[in-house]
């Protein structure tokens, strides 16, 4: 059999000499990379201390305050509660359903 006027032989044992067909996968070395300090903080925002606890403990094990600070201003309750949820049932976000309310409210009340 030929393949692309190259014996199939040939090919197979070209394959099988780089490993692509000894059946164990490939091993590649792990990336390491070194994060940019952040340069944004997280708002103050009276009366939403325990929102702005939360989030402290919540929202900066994934990304940093910059991804946060980012979002266009004055987008409210909604927004906020929509994208916190997406947090927690998209990307599986270890946010507690209180947590997630008092990080929605305090991040509308902030941002």
């Amino acid at each position: 059999m030929r393949t692309a006027g190259i014996p199939f032989g040939v090919v197979a044992a070209a394959l099988a000499g780089a490993g692509l067909l000894a059946g164990r996968p490939a091993q590649a070395e792990p990336r390491r990379y070194d994060l940019p300090e952040p340069t944004a903080q997280l708002r103050p925002a009276p009366g939403h201390e325990a929102g702005l606890s939360a989030a402290e403990a919540n929202c900066q094990a994934c990304h940093s305050v910059d991804y946060i600070a980012m979002q266009p201003p004055g987008k409210g309750a909604a927004f906020w509660t929509s994208e916190v949820t997406k947090m927690r049932k998209v990307y599986h976000a270890p946010i507690s359903e209180a947590d997630g309310k008092a990080i929605a409210d305090y991040l509308a009340a902030a941002y």
